[in-house]
């Protein structure tokens, strides 16, 4: 049964085009089918990114890859029914080990200049939510980790009369997020899910080399949203120079996903709101502010 989220806003907060697809994206449907305003900010237009598509991996597709990410961000914001913004920085690329991060940069930029757009966005548009990355970035991609630092910035800063003046009214939003999108033991209830339909899983490999290191953010908060996981593959779809479509991240039927791990989770990292130990809803304790 659908909820009525009318006056909820979340804004989710991205390094590249695709990252909003594969991280979180049925939640962001979830609720914009259920009415919430749901906006994806953009940080970069993903210029560096590879070709991950063997079967686009050609010159002249390299060659108009910046205007094919911004199509491919567009075919998969209407899939999930949500709106989208760039904000306007340049792609960091993924520098090899020792290798100097490009001049003008987003990594390159100084957090808190980088987080005036960011802080201009959430005043105009008033989010209650803000879901981002946690800082390792998910994982040591220099834009996610970039991202976490801008996020965090402007969650702070939105609400402060005295920051950033000219860039809005202030708003402060409530709840600040960090997707937990994988982790081994997600990747186990996969690989234990496929075994058990007779199927090969690629994913004992991503096992066998699981760095224990990592660092793991408790759970705090599980959306259910299975019924848009069909939605979810879909957009991350619609990103066709990213994703490899027979490639093994994509052995796993959504059906066995849906069994297996029928939520996308979350770690509450900020409330200005009591919360309970344990949520399934972004929007838990909150009151509609205008």
């Amino acid at each position: 049964m659908l909820v009525d989220r009318s006056g909820q806003r979340l804004l989710a907060v991205h390094a590249h085009p695709d990252d909003e697809s594969s991280k979180g994206a049925a939640t962001l449907a979830r609720y914009a089918a259920e009415g919430a305003e749901v906006l994806v900010a953009t940080m970069t237009g993903g210029e560096r990114g590879d070709v991950l598509n063997p079967a686009l991996d050609r010159p002249e597709v390299r060659a108009d890859l910046s205007r094919r990410r911004r199509a491919e961000m567009d075919r998969a914001r209407e899939i999930l029914g949500v709106s989208q913004e760039f904000l306007g920085f340049v792609d960091s690329g993924l520098p090899a080990n020792g290798e100097a991060l490009p001049e003008g940069c987003f990594a390159r930029e100084p957090t808190g200049e980088a987080a005036a757009a960011l802080v201009a966005l959430i005043r105009r548009f008033r989010p209650q939510v803000v879901v981002t990355y946690d800082p390792s970035g998910g994982y040591p991609h220099p834009d996610h980790v970039k991202v976490h630092e801008v996020s965090v910035a402007a969650f702070a800063a939105a609400g402060d009369p005295a920051a950033y003046p000219g860039s809005g009214e202030p708003w402060t939003p409530s709840k600040l997020y960090y997707t937990c999108a994988f982790s081994k033991v997600y990747f186990q209830a996969i690989y234990d899910g496929m075994t058990a339909a007779g199927r090969d899983s690629p994913h004992d490999e991503v096992l066998r080399e699981w760095d224990d290191a990592m660092p793991v953010w408790p759970i705090t908060t599980r959306v259910g949203c299975a019924d848009w996981f069909p939605v979810r593959l879909a957009a991350i779809l619609a990103h066709e120079t990213q994703v490899d479509p027979h490639g093994p991240e994509r052995s796993c039927p959504v059906e066995i996903e849906q069994e297996c791990w029928p939520t996308e989770d979350y770690h509450l990292a900020q409330s200005l709101v009591d919360t309970a130990p344990a949520e399934d809803d972004l929007f838990a304790g909150l009151t509609v502010r205008g």
